[in-house]
């Protein structure tokens, strides 16, 4: 089935050559030039994964993603002119899955959309479910219930997730982690782990200060507590 894929920026130039490539890739493309739009075209054509720029007109990339993961949890690359450390942190924070400093290579645009969507679509998953503690995880519906309730994640926390409880007391390195979110190596940003381990804790945990799943391993990585 073929996958759909919205572009949103504010350079029309940059949407246009982005849409071609993707085209020539085999996706379906709906583009949107600013975050109120977007919001419209996702409603309407619900796309299986979004390129979203930061900086735009009426409505940013921030607040686009902010008023999105309300109630979605569609994979999101962002895209970013800036190399500052910080504006990458806050967009991954605010639910981003990914993010491509401008200007990129279509090709590296490409395989990071490959691999996000292979992951948010569990072709990689087994068994279909996982439990530690009173975390449960279902790989095939995607979901993940703590105790008695439900809590949403985004692709990227779901697939660290379940690599922590799948197995509980091994450390996993950022690097480790980088690689299980990104599906590829590249010249990784470490802190991106620890802002969505950061996100997880404050979705899993009673007590995100002292965490009672997730573990920090000071100078190597996190682990799920074994019980």
């Amino acid at each position: 089935m073929t996958k759909t894929i919205m572009v949103v920026d504010d350079e029309k130039r940059l949407v246009s050559l982005v849409e071609s490539y993707l085209t020539k890739e085999g996706y379906r493309v709906v583009t949107a030039y600013n975050g109120r739009e977007a919001l419209s075209v996702a409603r309407n054509e619900k796309p299986d994964l979004i390129v979203l720029d930061v900086m735009m007109p009426e409505m940013d990339g921030y607040e686009f993603m902010r008023q999105h993961r309300a109630g979605n949890n569609t994979p999101i690359i962002l895209l970013t002119a800036r190399v500052d450390d910080d504006e990458k942190v806050i967009g991954l924070e605010v639910g981003a899955d990914d993010y491509m400093t401008k200007p990129f290579r279509p090709r590296e645009l490409v395989a990071r959309i490959r691999a996000l969507l292979r992951r948010a679509s569990g072709q990689e998953a087994t068994p279909k479910t996982v439990k530690a503690a009173d975390v449960a995880i279902d790989r095939e519906s995607r979901t993940v219930k703590v105790a008695d309730g439900f809590v949403n994640l985004t692709p990227s926390e779901f697939n660290i997730l379940t690599a922590l409880i799948s197995s509980p007391g091994r450390v996993y390195s950022r690097l480790d982690l980088l690689d299980i979110i990104q599906g590829i190596r590249y010249e990784g940003y470490e802190r991106t782990i620890d802002t969505h381990i950061k996100n997880l804790r404050g979705k899993i945990e009673k007590s995100p200060r002292s965490p009672k799943y997730i573990e920090t391993v000071y100078g190597v990585g996190y682990r799920f507590k074994k019980e």
